[in-house]
């Protein structure tokens, strides 16, 4: 039987970044190739419900092997990871019993546990990180480690009783499109946890509102020498939107249940200019008001420079999925009872992003967010520790045993 860390080594091997240019579902060839790979291992495993379909989600499921009224419970990661560096993990390093102190990479960058807190709460445990030229694949590869070496541990120990398991392995869980095409019959859970991301003993059921504001200035263009009082700026008029959102309620200034406006891109020149805004707040009257503060910069701007110079366009990105989870909390409380069991305070916090669980909670499946035991994800001196991975493992087991 494979380890936990023997999976994961193998499958950051794999490039799954996903790509948000791209039209093609799955975004990206790696992601098919990398689920093909999956499907095979599994049925090689001994499991006769695997399923790959066209897109490249992965669905299937382990049998009861008790009798009783016991609820199907469904497991979940994702195959991509993030297009913010080259995701090919070529050479990973394992620090057997982390001293403590700082790690230095081969590239030369550092991951200083004074800044890094999770780090120093890895004293004495085998780490896994990077050269420091790559992503490691922690997000979320470690999740589906735990998840596959689960499933193989319970198909060589029968006497582990259990319920129905679901699981399912997504595609371009990182552009934010991974449930567009998730099939909730093809899952056939009655409620589910992601395994993505954060240390072990992170049980998460609170994330943002989420939106995606276009903003886009129509300007008018002449002559420089000839532009008095005819000219009309569309890159200053955009500079003054900014300004007219409160600076104080950026990523960088904010924490916890705080919200924010994000800019995160800005293209254009003096006749046309187009801003793309993030809004997310974790307070759905709050996030209403996020919207209504963004109408009312354009309309104020509008008013000073003419109808229809500042467009806004808002679309909503996903929901908190508290709303959904707060009335079935056993999911959480038994979740906390089995961490607690493998030697861990359970640590709740508000997650500052979206996850797959909060769409597929609004689809009928309430479904929490467990960490998988790496951190510093989307950055190249993101950490795996081997010990928190394979207390995921049996966190995955102790859960099903839960519901027996």
């Amino acid at each position: 039987m494979k380890t936990t860390c023997e999976r994961f080594l193998d499958y950051v091997r794999w490039n799954t970044c996903s790509d948000e240019q791209s039209q093609t579902v799955p975004s990206t060839p790696g992601q098919i190739d990398f689920a093909k790979y999956l499907t095979e291992e599994l049925t090689a495993l001994g499991i006769e419900d695997v399923r790959l379909d066209d897109k490249g989600y992965i669905y299937g499921s382990l049998p009861a092997n008790v009798d009783g009224d016991i609820p199907t419970i469904g497991f979940i990661a994702h195959l991509d990871t993030s297009e913010a560096h080259p995701s090919v993990t070529k050479a990973p390093r394992i620090i057997e019993k982390y001293d403590g102190g700082i790690i230095t990479l081969e590239s030369g960058m550092t991951i200083d546990p004074d800044v890094t807190v999770k780090l120093a709460d890895c004293k004495g445990q085998t780490l896994i990180v990077t050269d420091g030229y790559t992503l490691l694949g922690g997000d979320d590869k470690a999740g589906i480690a735990e998840i596959v070496t689960a499933l193989e541990y319970l198909l060589t120990h029968p006497d582990v009783k259990h319920g129905k398991v679901a699981f399912s392995f997504t595609p371009d869980e990182e552009i934010g499109t991974s449930q567009d095409n998730f099939n909730v019959e093809a899952f056939g859970a009655d409620f589910a946890y992601t395994i993505d991301g954060g240390s072990f003993g992170e049980i998460d059921f609170e994330n943002f509102f989420a939106a995606t504001a276009m903003v886009k200035i129509k300007g008018v263009t002449t002559h420089p020498g000839e532009a008095k009082n005819q000219m009309k700026n569309a890159s200053l008029i955009a500079m003054e939107y900014d300004h007219l959102l409160p600076p104080w309620e950026r990523p960088e200034h904010t924490e916890g249940y705080e919200g924010f406006y994000h800019l995160d891109t800005i293209s254009g020149d003096c006749e046309n200019c187009t801003m793309a805004y993030l809004i997310r707040e974790h307070d759905k009257e709050k996030f209403d008001g996020r919207k209504e503060t963004m109408e009312k910069a354009s309309e104020f701007l509008n008013d000073r420079y003419g109808e229809g110079t500042v467009t806004v366009e808002i679309s909503e990105s996903y929901r908190n999925m508290a709303e959904i989870v707060r009335p079935h909390m056993h999911i959480v409380d038994n979740a906390r009872e089995a961490i607690r069991q493998l030697g861990v305070e359970p640590v709740t916090s508000p997650i500052r992003g979206g996850t797959d669980g909060a769409e597929l909670s609004y689809k009928g499946v309430p479904c929490p967010n467990i960490g998988t035991g790496s951190f510093n994800h989307h950055s190249v001196t993101e950490v795996a520790s081997v010990d928190q991975m394979e207390k995921c493992t049996h966190l995955v087991i102790k859960i099903l045993e839960k519901y027996a």
